[in-house]
């Protein structure tokens, strides 16, 4: 890695709280600033701050990552991108434990609500508004510790692994094509795509048509996916010229029966990149270990394979 990336794994691998995204933002500012690149920084809804590096009019496909990061969770984030039945599956499972925990945080405030009813007096219609609105402030708590609860502060996946791919592209492009790509750092993916979607709305001439790229946990696994939108497939022979398998990665470029969850999905030519592995056992590519303190694993030969064939694409865009 470059001492930009090492610098960025090291000391801002956090992007969470406003204090902690400031200071990723003015990090990058200062790197793309220094690299001849413009730098803006676009708000959107839900007070998300995307971090757009280079011109999306002029661009020849954008290449973009989520920069905020998750809160921490007792369970991985589980992801079958080419088996959804699992997938389902697995989410209806982690379903089960989250609403036994909001029955019983709900039932306890409710108990506790008609005790306090009838030892005030309250009557039987106040009391049972009350606990109505018990059941609503313990769902509404759950929700917002999986959403807003601490950070997790390992996060070498997801996804420190792409914005990484993205800082080692904007720095291995030649100085004559940069203008070519625009690279953008969304904001609020881990909240549900907020960020891509503000700047979807924003640039819909820009990216009717334009190829958008989106690296998203791309360092843990040596099966390479590009899930492909339909509007797409068109750049797929650019995409299989300039991602080739080795004998370390094996390159799968699905347009069919792939379903990967990230910010591409704001997009009708968007493609979403992730770093899988191969279970014999259930026979399906999967992805684990994510929105957890088991995400560590950061291997640079997968930042180097991608940042490597995003250099050669430009070329092959023409």
């Amino acid at each position: 890695m470059t001492p930009v990336s090492e610098y960025v794994f090291e000391k801002l691998h956090v992007r969470k709280s406003k204090k902690q995204k400031d200071g990723f933002i003015n990090y990058i500012q200062g790197f793309a600033e220094k690299e001849g690149y413009s730098f803006l920084v676009e708000k959107g809804s839900f007070g998300a701050r995307n971090i757009v590096v280079g011109d999306p009019a002029t661009a020849k496909a954008v290449y973009t990552a989520h920069y905020d990061t998750c809160a921490r969770l007792p369970f991985p984030n589980f992801i079958t991108p080419k088996n959804f039945f699992y997938y389902i599956v697995y989410q209806l499972m982690i379903t089960v434990p989250i609403l036994a925990i909001l029955f019983a945080v709900a039932f306890g405030i409710s108990f506790i609500v008609k005790l306090s009813g009838e030892s005030l007096g309250l009557g039987d219609e106040m009391t049972d508004l009350l606990m109505r609105l018990a059941w609503l402030v313990a769902y509404f708590l759950i929700f917002y510790l999986l959403m807003n609860g601490p950070a997790n502060k390992h996060t070498a996946n997801d996804n420190t692994s792409g914005v990484i791919t993205l800082i080692e592209i904007m720095q291995a492009l030649p100085a004559d094509k940069r203008h070519e790509i625009c690279f953008v750092f969304f904001d609020l993916e881990e909240m549900g795509l907020f960020g891509s979607s503000s700047f979807a709305s924003k640039h819909k001439k820009e990216m009717k048509d334009n190829l958008l790229l989106n690296f998203d946990c791309v360092s843990d696994g040596d099966t390479i996916l590009f899930a492909v939108k339909q509007k797409a497939k068109k750049y797929i022979p650019a995409l299989e010229k300039s991602f080739v398998s080795d004998d370390n990665f094996k390159v799968d470029i699905a347009s069919k029966g792939v379903f990967y969850p990230s910010d591409q999905a704001n997009f009708k030519a968007g493609v979403g990149v992730a770093s899988l592995k191969y279970s014999a056992k259930l026979r399906a590519l999967y992805m684990d270990k994510i929105h957890t303190k088991q995400d560590t694993v950061f291997n640079e030969a997968n930042i180097k394979f991608l940042a490597d064939g995003a250099v050669k694409l430009v070329d092959h865009l023409n």
